[in-house]
């Protein structure tokens, strides 16, 4: 199944960053998610990826929307990703990767580079797929939330 804008995002449950469950509905109609998937912590690209996210958290919380990041990495490896690199959002650990497959982006040798954009009624609205560009999801991802807020005015 490929995931396309316009489809529903798939619900799931996954443990965040200090253990405690994390279900997608529960955060679907309040405000527009950005959900990204990256391979790895402390990876060059991934770093970049994530503290890009961090740069633009001002962005983010002005448009109302919430940034989640998921990996197979382990809740511990999270929670020291977060305060190494002052991340302001929650990092999901998919360690079974369940959720990655869900949203169709384990990858053959190297988990893809993913980013959901799912709006208040669980649409996805835009999907960005790259390995290499860590810092355009986020440019992408607002301006499709704008786009979004535009559009419900």
């Amino acid at each position: 199944m490929t995931l396309q804008v316009g489809t529903n995002a798939p619900d799931f449950t996954l443990k965040d960053h200090d253990g405690r469950d994390f279900r997608l509905s529960e955060h679907v109609g309040k405000q527009e998610i950005v959900l990204y998937f990256y391979p790895k912590d402390e990876t060059p690209g991934c770093v970049a990826e994530a503290c890009s996210f961090r740069d633009h958290w001002d962005d983010f919380m002005d448009s109302g929307s919430m940034v989640i990041g998921v990996s197979s990495d382990t809740e511990e490896s999270h929670r020291k990703f977060i305060e190494h690199r002052k991340l302001q959002f929650p990092l999901l650990s998919d360690s079974d990767k369940t959720v990655r497959k869900l949203y169709d982006c384990a990858g053959f040798i190297i988990p893809k580079r993913v980013t959901y954009i799912i709006d208040k009624e669980g649409k996805i609205r835009g999907v960005f797929d790259s390995q290499m560009n860590t810092s355009g999801h986020v440019e992408s991802a607002l301006k499709v939330i704008a786009s979004i807020r535009e559009s419900s005015r």
